[in-house]
């Protein structure tokens, strides 16, 4: 093939404009989108036209100005199906529990429970369970709690109703505490959970989103109790909203600008920010 080919130069020329559409907020001239890529007028209307005939980019009758067309939309749909989460997040859950020294895992809503289904065990000497493939409650792990907190309130509702069985002294049962700690999971950013699944376990969790926003997933780490203390609780929920954030710009999330991930706190910190990360 000789890359430096007409057809070639065509078709690079014809996915600069596709991204620059997509780049548009809302629709873009011939002439806007000629100048924006160094391109002739009559070079950008000819590609725009075979785009067109495609149904790759649509033009407005009135205004003339072009948009991205439903094949995109359709592509992308399909792109999201093929791609493969879990095998986009093990790196960066290896990564994770490297620097962390805990198990690190990947969840995904099913039906109304959480699944685990990756896992990757940190460097340390004692054993812990496997748990990929295994279902858990949403409203006393970690991951599950993150997932809640995505859910439309009618949702967490339904499954409040259901009733949420308790698991240990510490298990968030009632309705009005579940909701506080589901506003206060989306303020912060991650979900903790000190054994309300199990007694001398704690885990903390962060939302993998996908390029529309949604979250599609959950990071996590966890441990037992005595290792992973509440006063590490800084240090790994800013590593572990880092490690979904990376996953989720693997997936075509866009970074918000406003809500910067702090940077791990030092291994030691004060006995009131251990309690305010707990609270």
């Amino acid at each position: 093939m000789v890359i430096e080919g007409n057809a070639v130069r065509s078709v690079d020329r014809a996915a600069a404009l596709l991204l620059a559409l997509g780049d548009s907020h809302g629709d873009a001239g011939v002439t806007e989108l000629a100048r924006r890529l160094g391109l002739h007028k009559s070079t950008a209307s000819r590609l725009l036209a075979t785009l067109q005939r495609r149904g790759l980019v649509e033009q407005d009758g009135e205004s003339g100005k072009y948009r991205l067309g439903l094949a995109v939309i359709r592509l992308a749909e399909k792109a999201e199906r093929n791609l493969d989460l879990r095998g986009i997040a093990l790196p960066e859950l290896a990564n994770l529990a490297r620097l962390t020294h805990e198990t690190s895992g990947l969840g995904l809503l099913d039906g109304d429970t959480l699944l685990t289904v990756a896992q990757v065990d940190g460097p340390n000497l004692s054993a812990v369970a496997d748990w990929t493939g295994r279902a858990t409650p949403l409203h006393c792990v970690a991951s599950g709690k993150v997932l809640l907190a995505s859910l439309a309130e009618r949702d967490v509702l339904r499954i409040v109703r259901r009733g949420l069985a308790r698991h240990t002294d510490r298990t968030i049962v009632d309705l009005e505490p579940l909701l506080e700690e589901l506003a206060r999971i989306r303020r912060r950013g991650y979900a903790t959970a000190i054994g309300e699944y199990e007694p001398n376990i704690n885990a903390v969790a962060a939302p993998v989103h996908d390029a529309r926003g949604r979250v599609v997933a959950t990071v996590d780490v966890w441990g037992p109790a005595f290792r992973l203390t509440p006063a590490r609780i800084p240090e790994l929920a800013a590593h572990v909203r880092r490690t979904a954030m990376a996953v989720s710009v693997r997936l075509g999330a866009a970074i918000p600008e406003t809500a910067p991930v702090p940077e791990p706190a030092p291994a030691a910190v004060s006995a009131t920010a251990a309690a305010s990360a707990t609270a």
